[in-house]
């Protein structure tokens, strides 16, 4: 008897301990997806632009759209991504392949030169875009 109870302990002792991470993976993939759906883009909010102000503007929507930002130091962003103006229209080639629907949405701060504005407008025409859009708040 004393041998089949020396015997189970050896079992025991010789048993390797292991560690199962799949169901540490499966929890972090959740809480990845969790947040990844639950998170808010904003990215112009991190630029300081100052929207012309007009009594009867309408809410663009921004969820769909393509959205260029030009600040008052005359630099422009596309999708948050700061570009130059060659850049810019790369850019917008590679997303008209993707969706030519796709309305383009400027914000351009009250101070910028017009000048700089419709060259952007310009190039977006260039790239067959039909809907573009002026930002106001």
């Amino acid at each position: 008897m004393s041998e089949s109870i020396d015997m189970h302990y050896r079992k025991r002792r010789n048993k390797k301990l292991s560690i199962n991470i799949i169901p540490l993976v499966d929890v972090l993939t959740v809480l990845l997806f969790f947040f990844l759906v639950t998170m808010q883009f904003k990215p112009f909010k991190v630029l300081n632009l100052n929207l012309p102000e007009i009594k009867t503007a309408g809410q663009n929507r921004m969820d769909e759209s393509l959205l260029i930002a030009l600040d008052v130091e005359g630099e422009i962003y596309f999708n948050g991504a700061r570009v130059s103006l060659a850049q810019l229209s790369d850019a917008l080639e590679q997303a008209r392949d993707l969706s030519l629907e796709a309305p383009v949405l400027i914000m351009a701060d009250e101070r910028i030169e017009l000048k700089l504005i419709t060259e952007v407008m310009d190039i977006c025409r260039s790239q067959k875009f039909e809907q573009i859009r002026l930002q106001s708040r």
